[in-house]
């Protein structure tokens, strides 16, 4: 049996077959060619695509890049600008220590020259003198000699000859002294005290004797020249009232917006004393000449903002000596709420704009009670900034929401300097705040200090006060051995001008200031009965409140023969009766610095005062067992304590005369001058001007 086989046709043996499998084939090929052709464009489209979107984005990427590199070129070169700015700052400013050192360096030499020279002629003079001398002894004894001798002739003729070439000798050696000590003190004159040259603008509503309504416009007279002595450069900005002697008109005119209304000022100059005196020229203030705060809060706003507006203009517009001030080593200090505006507009409008970039101020706070309040729209005409106005808004418990410039002018100043350290204590309770106290509390002891007024010695001091000069009155020295008789004599022609007895065993009372509630006048009129019945005199001099005025008038015709009120205010008076009277009252509920009880204790009276503020920081009370204290305080403002104090006055006075006397010669053993003060203010500008 044979196996089956199969076998497959092959193509060739099929030619149709063939030919339908090689167009099947070719039609495979021709679409998968087709295929691989669409795929293959699809692919360039999309790469295409990507390609030209690759492309953008270095496009773009590329003009990034350039904006970044000007961008850098720009700052490189702002960079560059304020580095040389601030080498030539710094090269200006080693040129200005160098000039003022070489300066200084060529003041001692002139003085050590003249101090040589001087030296060198009083040597001299005595060489001369003792040759004098000599030549004198010589002639004497040759002239002894020739004649009879006579011992006692010849002896007194070698005396008077010795005898006056020795005066000569003692003149020639006191010249030299006095040349020497001339030097020295042109020398000192010369030379700086300063630590630190400073251009200080001072700006405050009034300053003596142009203006004054109070102890602002003695600080205003006295502090300025103090600090000008010091070597600083020194500008005092005040509004012109009227017109004043010796003052000349700039010819300089600026226009401001004043409260939205363009307003055109003038400045007026006048140069004394060291300081430069520039009055702010407005008939807003000729307005006020005889009140010079009078009219309602929008007069006063508008009379501020234009002061604070043109003080800190006044630095570039007036020639001062021929020359502006400048923005170089600049403190602008305000003082009190009506130039509580200039740390605002010194922010606002300067600093925040590239301008016054160094320039710093500093904050006096001569009275916390008046602050500048008012609604809150008021912030708007003042022209500012909307972020501003926080800064002015005060939620006072007791007022309630209101606009408060000093708020302001405290939180945007440098520094805040309080008239005493007392009162720097005080503003930061409650109590003594006024409604500030949560802000100044912010500040912490960098930002908040205290410094004691001094007192003008040129006015107020009995050695040189022309006010005692007639009527029985007599100058005398301040110090403890020497001012018993001239005291004594002020006092007699005090009882005699005022028609009161004329007894030195009865201590004379007296009370100068203000009649308002501040200066605790009704503490004294609630004492009337008391201090009647006493064998004392009592001599008031003030202005004020009505009721005020007429208590103390009252006081006077009740009891005519032991007190006397002088209604009105005299600046005579006031000198007078502090240089005539034993005892000064000061029972001031609240007082910043006081000027009175230092007054007093130049001229020899014991000042009883409440312990408040300055009051506190320069009175001691008197203890008896350890010899200390220069007069007597009380706590509270209370009737009976005020009584008390004054009791242990009088008494001490009678019978222990000779303690009272120690008391009156301790205050005069203090320093009650300005050079103290002016350069504990120094320390604190120069403290601001390195603070950022």
């Amino acid at each position: 049996m044979m196996a089956s086989t199969s076998r497959t046709p092959s193509l060739a043996s099929t030619p149709r077959a063939f030919r339908r499998a090689v167009s099947s084939l070719s039609s495979r090929a021709r679409a998968s060619v087709t295929r691989a052709s669409r795929v293959e464009d699809a692919d360039d489209a999309e790469s295409r695509e990507r390609l030209e979107a690759l492309r953008r984005r270095s496009t773009a990427l590329l003009e990034r890049q350039r904006l970044l590199t000007e961008r850098l070129e720009r700052r490189r070169r702002e960079r560059e600008g304020e580095n040389d700015a601030n080498r030539e700052r710094e090269e200006a400013a080693a040129v200005r220590e160098r000039e003022e050192a070489e300066a200084e360096a060529e003041a001692r030499r002139r003085a050590d020259a003249e101090a040589a020279a001087a030296s060198e002629r009083a040597r001299a003079e005595r060489e001369a003198a003792e040759a004098a001398e000599a030549a004198a002894q010589a002639e004497a004894r040759a002239r002894a000699d020739a004649e009879t001798p006579k011992c006692r002739e010849r002896l007194n003729i070698v005396m008077v000859a010795s005898e006056r070439a020795r005066a000569e000798r003692e003149a020639a050696e006191a010249a030299e002294a006095a040349a020497q000590a001339e030097a020295r003190a042109r020398a000192d004159a010369e030379t700086p005290k300063c630590r630190e040259r400073l251009n200080i603008v001072m700006v405050a509503s009034e300053c003596a004797p142009f203006s004054k309504t109070g102890g602002l416009g003695d600080v205003m007279q006295s502090l300025p020249k103090a600090l000008a002595a010091r070597g600083h450069r020194v500008m005092v900005v005040v509004p012109r009232y009227k017109e004043y002697d010796d003052v000349y008109d700039t010819d300089v005119r600026v226009t401001f917006n004043v409260l939205g209304h363009p307003t055109e000022i003038g400045y007026f100059h006048l140069y004394r004393d060291g300081v430069d005196y520039v009055f702010i020229d407005h008939g807003a203030y000729h307005h006020v000449r005889d009140g010079i705060y009078a009219g309602d809060r929008s007069d006063a706003m508008f009379r501020n903002s234009m002061l604070c507006q043109a003080a800190l203009e006044a630095v570039w517009h007036v020639p001062c000596g021929g020359a502006p001030y400048g923005d170089e080593n600049l403190i602008f200090v305000a003082n009190d709420w009506h130039a509580a505006l200039l740390p605002v507009y010194l922010q606002a409008f300067y600093r925040d704009h590239g301008k016054f970039e160094f320039a710093r101020s500093c904050f006096v706070v001569h009275n916390m009670a008046h602050q500048g309040r008012g609604p809150l729209d008021e912030f708007y005409s003042l022209q500012l900034p909307e972020h501003y106005k926080e800064h002015f808004v005060l939620d006072d418990p007791v007022g309630g929401e209101c606009m408060n410039v000093m708020r302001a002018g405290l939180r945007l100043s440098t520094k805040v300097i309080a008239v005493s350290e007392g009162y720097a204590w005080e503003i930061t309770t409650d109590m003594g705040g006024w409604g500030l106290a949560p802000t100044i509390r912010e500040f912490g002891p960098g930002k908040l200090s205290g410094i004691v007024n001094g007192i003008d010695l040129d006015e107020w001091s009995p050695e040189l006060d022309c006010h005692l000069d007639g009527d029985g009155y007599a100058r005398f020295p301040p110090r403890g051995d020497a001012f018993s008789d001239g005291k004594r004599q002020c006092k007699r022609a005090l009882q005699r001008q005022l028609g009161l007895a004329e007894r030195d065993d009865v201590p004379v009372l007296g009370f100068i200031g203000r009649l308002d509630d501040q200066k605790g006048v009704d503490l004294i009129a609630e004492a009337e009965g008391w201090l009647c019945s006493q064998d004392a005199q009592l001599v008031m001099l003030g202005s004020g409140r009505g009721d005020l005025e007429d208590a103390l008038r009252g006081m006077e015709n009740r009891h005519h023969d032991k007190c006397r009120a002088w209604v009105g205010f005299s600046v005579e008076m006031a000198h007078r009766i502090t240089a005539g009277c034993d005892i000064l009252l000061m029972p001031s509920r609240f007082e910043p610095c006081g000027l009175n009880q230092l007054y007093a204790m130049r001229y020899g009276a014991v000042p009883v005062v409440h312990a408040v503020g300055g009051l506190r920081d320069t009175v001691q009370q008197y203890d008896p067992f350890n010899g200390t204290g220069n007069g007597w305080t009380f706590d509270s403002a209370e009737t009976h304590k005020f009584i008390d104090a004054i009791n242990h006055a009088m008494c001490t006075y009678r019978d222990f005369p000779e303690a009272f006397r120690e008391i009156q010669a301790r205050g005069f053993e203090r320093d009650l001058g300005w050079n103290r003060a002016a350069e504990l203010y120094e320390d604190r500008f120069i403290d601001a001007k390195y603070s950022w």
